[in-house]
Parts: structure tokens; sequence; C-alpha cells
């Protein structure tokens, strides 16, 4: 009898079995890799040109809902035959993109007006190039009130309406940054004069207004008879009554114009410029916003957030948030 012999594969027979395992998996990894790199081109594909639109239409209906909800409750819908000549004096007219725009000062409304004077005038010009003092004084960009009411109707129902709004604190200290630090004759000169006289005992005094007197100045007149770059939004354009195909954010600023450029068919060379009146100073953030917001009292806020209550609600800008923030700042 011959001892028993375990028998073992040939070498040739286990080198066949490991050549097939690394084939398969160098396989298997550059299957992954590949996988990986072609889902994140089509993640990037989808995200550039489907996911923004939908998200950006979503984000409208939102918008839209929110307004109109809250025009409901607080009462301020009504049927009224005509546009309010303070409203329509607000709103530009530009006919060969059937395109309309409702002017709210401190939420980007110089640079809009620049886009609206070039398509009005069918340049091809940058909207950069546009000077600023010129756009604010030409007759050639037409307001909605320079047409009689049955037209302005029309108007309102066959052309893209837009409005833009912003954080209505944020607005507040921007109008006072703009208006009240800068040496333009009106507001520096006769408006600080007033404010002035009012707050100091000094009235011949050459410091500048502070936010604390501008504030107490604001807060000693009607709503309807504020300057409109810090009157409430609601009142400049009546978006309860006036219904806006497109509400655009200062806050997503970039991405709403473009969204409207495209939507009135401007030239596809046409966007909008990121330009800011005084080019060397920061623009009003959050931050540069608290910082101001900590120079009122309790009292002052209280009262700032009763006269923008509508524009809170209306516009979903959640002012707990940012008094929140002052609350802890100032404890």
């Amino acid at each position: 009898r011959f001892p028993a012999q375990r028998l073992h594969p040939s070498p040739s027979w286990e080198n066949m079995v490991d050549k097939v395992f690394q084939k398969m998996f160098i396989f298997l990894v550059l299957t992954f890799i590949l996988g990986s790199l072609l889902s994140g081109v089509f993640y990037k594909w989808q995200t550039k040109t489907i996911i923004p639109k939908e998200d950006w239409l979503m984000s409208q209906v939102y918008r839209k809902d929110t307004l109109n909800s809250t025009c409901l409750m607080n009462n301020l819908s009504h049927s009224q035959s005509k546009v309010k000549h303070n409203v329509a004096r607000q709103i530009f007219v530009e006919h060969n993109h059937k395109f309309i725009y409702c002017e709210v000062p401190k939420v980007g409304c110089s640079n809009w007006k620049k886009i609206i004077f070039l398509l009005t005038m069918n340049l091809s010009r940058k909207a950069n190039e546009v000077n600023h003092d010129v756009i604010h004084q030409t007759p050639l960009i037409k307001r909605l009130s320079s047409y009689p009411s049955d037209y302005q109707k029309k108007l309102l129902t066959s052309y893209t309406k837009v409005m833009f709004t912003r954080d209505p604190l944020e607005r507040l200290v921007s109008a006072y940054r703009d208006k009240l630090l800068h040496s333009e004759p009106y507001y520096s000169i006769t408006v600080a004069n007033e404010i002035k006289a009012m707050c100091r005992k000094n009235k011949n005094s050459t410091e500048k207004v502070t936010f604390p007197e501008f504030v107490n100045f604001i807060l000693t007149k009607k709503q309807e008879l504020l300057d409109v770059h810090w009157k409430p939004m609601f009142l400049l354009c009546d978006p309860c009554n006036i219904h806006y195909d497109i509400m655009g954010k200062f806050e997503t600023l970039e991405q709403d114009s473009e969204h409207v450029l495209r939507n009135i068919d401007a030239p596809e060379d046409m966007h909008y410029p990121n330009l800011k009146t005084y080019s060397s100073e920061k623009r009003t953030s959050d931050d540069i916003t608290l910082e101001y917001l900590r120079k009122l009292s309790s009292e002052q806020i209280e009262k700032i957030k009763k006269l923008y209550q509508m524009d809170f609600a209306l516009f979903n800008y959640p002012y707990d948030l940012k008094m929140n923030l002052y609350e802890t700042d100032t404890v």
C-alpha cells in the first residue's frame, strides 16, 4: 500500500487564478472611479442646467404664496380701478422687451435703470458704462405714471412685471450710509439740517447726523410721507394689488437678475452689473447692519420693527433673527 498523498493544484493553476482575481479587482476599481467621475460630471451638469431653474421656480412660488397669504390676512388686497399715482411713479416701462420694473431705492435700482436705458435705446454697451448721475435724470426711460390710466392697466396685464426687495433693516442702514454720510446736497444739507433741528440743542452743529438721530427723525413721520429711500417697500410697489411676475431679492440678486433678463429675452451678453455708487466702501452687510443696530435703544428697535412689520411679513424676512443677534450682542 502506498502512503496517501495530498493533491495540490499545480503552480500554473494558482497563477491563473491570481491573475483573474487581479484583473477583476482592477476592472472593478476602474469601473468605480469612472462611474464616480461620470456621476460627478452629470451632477455638475444637472446643477448648472436643471436644478437651479427648478429651485428658482419653486422659490418664486414660495415667495408669491407667502406674499399673497399675508396680503389676504392683513386685508391689503383691494379691487381698485387704477394704480395709485405715487406707485405708478415708482414703476418703469420698457416696451421693446415688454418689461415693467418697480423701483425700490437701496435694492440695486440704479443698475436696473441702466439696463432699462440700454434696452430702450437698443444699445450694445455694458451697463457699467452708463453714467450713474445721468440715469436718474434722463427722460428716455418712461414711468408708468406718464401714461393714461387705461393704458397703464393694459401694460400691467401684458408686460413682465418685476419687483426686488431687501432685508428692511439692512436697507435702512444702507440708506443712512448712502444719503446722510456722503455729500449729496439735498440729504447731507437739507435733510440733515432738519434732523439736527429736531434732535440737537445746537442746531448749527457741523457733526454728521448719527444713526440714532436718523431713526428718531424717521419715527416722527407718517409711513406714507417717508422719503422713498426708507419708505416701506410694500407702499412703494403695492405688491398686494399689482401681481408681479417675478419677485426678486437683493440677497439672491445675481441669480434672480439673470432669470429676469433671460425671461424678457434680453441680449445674451447682457448681465446685471456688480456695481455700487461708492465703490471704495464696503457694501452694507449683516455685520455692518448689526453694528448700526447696536447704537439704538431697545425702544427704538421696537418702533422700527413696527414701522417695517409689513415688509418683514410680506417678503418673508425673519427680523427676529437679527433682533436676537442684536439683543445677544448688547446684553
